[in-house]
């Protein structure tokens, strides 16, 4: 399924899911889950438990949507928005063991998990930082089953495409329909204002995605991007209006 959504030539939609914890709720899964194609589901670090992983997954699985672990910080107080220092050793462990969990919960289920992508911090971590970036990668790789690894699509990719020749994993690019970007291609920190787009800025800026492969930066500039496919946050506010707009656009 996987292959057949990179064949497109639109990009298509991914969703970060699962995000709810206990009794506490986030975000709008059951809502959004029939407009997306791929889900993110978090796999009980930054946020998720083993009920909430189970029940994204069946939701899935009934609307034919592709599996990826949203893997993160174990920060579940921060929802893992905050960076945290961690050897090599340690981050590659904490992405195993949130994979080895999400794929286990998919095996019992007869579903299948696809790709990772990292979650809030150690995305920004990862895109910010080669050493970072390298050590994910690796952990990726040696991973028993290498999966393909999500990441924004930015316009200097030498590097990236590097390590993943030098490691044997495959890319999948991302870009953001609800996020300001700034003028390098990278997105706006949460911390600034405007960094999330209001529910009509999101639209249209996910339209100018899926129809010219381009964004509108922070200072008025248009920049090409060159994305696989095209994250709606779950946890926005208007993340079920978004979708909706864009699921017919993204067909």
């Amino acid at each position: 399924m996987l292959n057949n959504l990179l064949c497109t030539t639109k990009p298509f939609l991914n969703c970060d899911m699962g995000e709810s914890f206990g009794s506490w709720q986030m975000g709008n899964d059951e809502q959004i889950m029939p407009l997306i194609h791929a889900a993110n589901i978090a796999c009980g670090y930054h946020a998720g438990d083993a009920n909430v992983m189970s029940k994204t997954v069946m939701q899935a699985m009934k609307h034919d949507v592709v599996i990826g672990a949203h893997t993160g910080y174990p920060d579940i107080e921060g929802f893992g928005r905050r960076s945290m220092k961690m050897s090599d050793e340690e981050l590659t462990h904490c992405i195993w063991y949130q994979l080895g969990a999400l794929e286990g919960i998919c095996k019992t289920h007869g579903a299948q998990l696809s790709y990772i992508k990292p979650h809030g911090a150690m995305y920004n971590d990862m895109m910010s930082n080669s050493a970072i970036l390298e050590v994910i990668v690796k952990a990726v790789a040696s991973y028993h089953k290498p999966l393909p690894l999500m990441l924004q699509a930015i316009p200097k990719r030498d590097e990236i495409l590097s390590l993943a020749s030098k490691y044997n994993i495959s890319l999948i690019w991302e870009a953001f329909c609800d996020r300001l970007y700034m003028d390098s291609g990278l997105l706006t920190p949460r911390n600034q204002p405007n960094a999330v787009l209001a529910k009509d800025a999101a639209i249209e800026q996910g339209k100018g995605i899926l129809v010219a492969n381009e964004v509108v930066t922070e200072s008025g500039e248009k920049l090409a991007v060159a994305a696989d496919t095209m994250c709606i946050h779950g946890d926005g506010a208007n993340a079920v209006a978004i979708a909706q707009a864009l699921h017919n656009s993204a067909k």
